[in-house]
């Protein structure tokens, strides 16, 4: 999987395309993968306050419950509801029509701590040669 190139990344395995402050998340295809069929996604409603590294929702595989961590401060300015009646789109599409939130970053420079796409792919192939070893 070719991650785009214009996203930020957490170890937590979230992605941020940020144009401004204005900034859409979602989870990586690492994460779809490693969660397996995803059944059910819980979302924030719009007006919700996003606080670095906290909690903002979760997605329900059949193997696991995962929460998702806010990369950046600000408010969602909207969820995706497509995700509502088919959150299977994360297992096909994550890092496009499957996005989880859009959102108004209060501090737009907090991003400056991501990996790009070439650090959180040495950071995945680390993560599978630790689980081989």
């Amino acid at each position: 999987m070719a991650y785009p190139k214009q996203y930020r990344y957490t170890k937590e395995h979230e992605w941020v395309d940020a144009r401004g402050d204005l900034a859409t998340i979602g989870i990586t295809d690492y994460a779809q993968h490693e969660l397996g069929d995803v059944v059910f996604v819980e979302l924030p409603k719009p007006g919700t306050k996003l606080e670095t590294g906290k909690t903002f929702g979760t997605v329900e595989s059949v193997k696991a419950v995962s929460e998702i961590y806010a990369p950046a401060s600000g408010e969602v300015l909207e969820a995706n509801a497509e995700l509502h009646n088919t959150p299977e789109k994360l297992n096909t599409d994550p890092h496009g029509a499957a996005w989880l939130i859009k959102a108004r970053l209060t501090n737009a420079s907090e991003l400056n701590g991501l990996m790009d796409a070439a650090a959180y792919e040495a950071y995945i192939a680390d993560k599978g040669k630790e689980a081989s070893a």
